[in-house]
């Protein structure tokens, strides 16, 4: 282990530690760094004062200042109650500073705000490795920087990527795409335990920021177009030791197993590469699973290829299955469910009601009840022509002939969906649910992509991974573009469209000044009105926009910061 400089030197890089078996912080040593640390520095009064307990990400809605998860809170919403930045003075944001990381990788991740710390990380470019900084919020200052280098046989099927972190105590938790699950001290960037959930050989990874429930770190593996078996694991936030494990296909004598033909449950994918939810009241936690595999091969898995394309609700100590919806039975579209489940209090009907809101990758928005699973309403948000409605139990009713076929069979939305990854928002102030979408585009589908495949292979047949089909003999104002859009939850009625020229992989933020955060592939970041979708502000970073935007304060200030191409941005207003 390398001595660590102080700050105002050059920032310390922390070798990456890759034991399989759980590691214990040496007494004293978290003192020791600590102090080298916190003498030269201190932000809005303190640096690395307070502990995050779990009770404060329960509560983080109380913290404004703050962004304590993911995506805000454990409800998903990305919602900030921060309001110096309104739609009258929006025009006046100034860049504050920008982090740039030492990597070419896709930048997804959002990043954490505690107490004047940002926490974020970039993913590994090929043979390279994780950085994981710790950062002065005010001004960008790099406080630690902790390199943590996968094995070389890791290597998730769409980008060496991770989409963010979490935190409990004074620990930061990390994924990573070689199947470990890692504690670090946010104090001092050190590695308190480090554990192999799953093996990168076989080709399982981590690409969503950990679910820090009570005691429990929470992931799921991905891996779907590799042929793995999807499963979710609760790990012992003090010593890495698995506590419970959820698998997203069921095995023999379990429910659901008989959704898959012969032997294809053992590799039929539904990964997990997203973020979670929990609720508290119901104790639950929720997770999208991804699509079964072979992809498009649905002859060799016949069935309904259950939890695949689902939701699913899981007992947050147990890990047992208490309900589930399945998005879009025997997927031979890649129409993974991993969204970011959105949850909401509303009135539903003339009743308060606890809701989920989802936009799927399918094209289909959806209501469920998420302490029953129960369907209360679904609706295309984007142009859709595999399905024509749900039965009474919500079952999604396939349009004749709208599947993959030998000679190729048009299918809308694309093969890489009417939205993806990118987090969507919920204003509790005007009411509206916030998706990036993409509108018109198809794949023309090709029977067959996964037979023949071997175990740990990628692909999907037909259209390759990445590119998106533009459906063909559209009028050209028809043509295949990218947006942020607003529905009304009760009705998944649309309210308003912000167009864009191409099509969006950005996350979207909404303030309690009724502002909406958003950017694309384009690499513009943006601001619109919340209630009209009014473009107020706009600014070119340079590269793509493939994360979700988050907003915190300092010492009063309030900061809106996105990762673009490979570096971070921090904007406030003009002083």
């Amino acid at each position: 282990m390398r001595t660590m400089k102080s700050i105002g030197q050059l920032e310390p890089r922390i070798e990456p530690q890759r034991s399989q078996r759980a590691q214990r912080r040496r007494p004293g040593t978290s003192l020791i760094f600590f102090v080298c640390f916190v003498a030269p520095v201190v932000v809005s009064g303190s640096l690395f004062a307070q502990q995050v307990s779990f009770d404060r990400l329960l509560r983080a809605d109380k913290e404004p200042q703050n962004w304590l998860t993911y995506s805000g809170t454990a409800f998903n919403q990305r919602y900030s109650t921060l309001t110096q930045i309104t739609p009258a003075n929006v025009k006046n944001l100034e860049l504050q500073w920008i982090w740039q990381a030492r990597s070419l990788e896709k930048f997804e991740a959002t990043a954490l705000a505690v107490d004047g710390v940002l926490y974020t990380l970039q993913g590994p470019p090929v043979q390279g490795t994780y950085q994981v900084v710790a950062l002065d919020a005010v001004t960008g200052r790099v406080f630690w920087t902790y390199e943590y280098k996968p094995a070389p046989e890791a290597g998730p099927c769409c980008g060496r990527v991770s989409r963010g972190l979490s935190i409990l105590g004074d620990t930061l938790f990390m994924g990573t795409i070689d199947g470990h699950v890692l504690a670090i001290d946010a104090k001092t960037g050190k590695v308190v335990w480090n554990i192999e959930a799953a093996r990168a050989v076989d080709k399982y990874s981590i690409t969503h920021a950990p679910l820090v429930v009570k005691d429990k770190i929470i992931v799921g593996m991905a891996g779907g177009d590799r042929g793995i078996r999807g499963f979710i694991s609760a790990f012992d936030a003090r010593t890495g030791k698995e506590l419970w494990r959820f698998y997203t296909i069921p095995g023999p004598g379990e429910p659901g197993n008989d959704t898959w033909s012969g032997e294809s449950w053992r590799t039929g994918g539904a990964g997990v590469w997203n973020s979670g939810a929990y609720d508290a009241d119901a104790n639950l936690v929720y997770f999208g699973t991804g699509n079964p595999w072979p992809d498009r091969d649905g002859k060799v898995r016949l069935g309904d290829n259950l939890y695949s394309d689902s939701v699913v609700a899981l007992d947050a100590d147990t890990g047992k299955l208490k309900w589930h919806y399945q998005f879009t039975p025997h997927d031979q579209m890649d129409y993974d469910s991993t969204q970011v489940p959105i949850l909401a209090d509303m009135p539903w009907q003339g009743r308060p009601r606890k809701v989920m809101l989802w936009a799927n990758r399918n094209g289909i928005a959806y209501v469920l009840d998420r302490v029953t699973g129960e369907f209360l309403l679904g609706k295309p948000f984007v142009r859709v022509n595999w399905m024509e409605g749900f039965d009474k139990n919500g079952r999604p009713q396939r349009v004749p002939g709208k599947i993959p076929t030998p000679e190729g069979e048009l299918i809308m939305p694309t093969v890489l969906g009417a939205t993806n990854w990118a987090p969507a928002s919920y204003s509790p102030k005007t009411g509206l649910f916030y998706v990036s979408v993409w509108e018109n585009t198809g794949t023309i589908a090709v029977e067959g992509g996964g037979r023949g495949r071997q175990r740990g292979v990628a692909g999907t047949g037909g259209t390759p991974m990445g590119q998106a089909t533009l459906t063909p003999n559209l009028k050209k104002e028809e043509e295949g573009y990218g947006a942020v859009r607003a529905f009304d939850p009760h009705t998944l009625e649309k309210k308003w469209e912000f167009k864009m020229n191409d099509i969006t992989w950005g996350g979207v933020l909404t303030t309690a000044s009724d502002l909406v955060f958003s950017g694309g592939k384009e690499g513009y970041f943006f601001a619109l009105d919340a209630r009209t979708g009014e473009l107020l502000w706009k600014v070119a970073l340079g590269g793509q926009v493939n994360s979700g935007p988050m907003s915190y304060s300092v010492n009063g200030k309030q900061y809106v910061t996105v990762a673009a191409g490979n570096s971070l941005f921090a904007f406030a207003l003009r002083q």
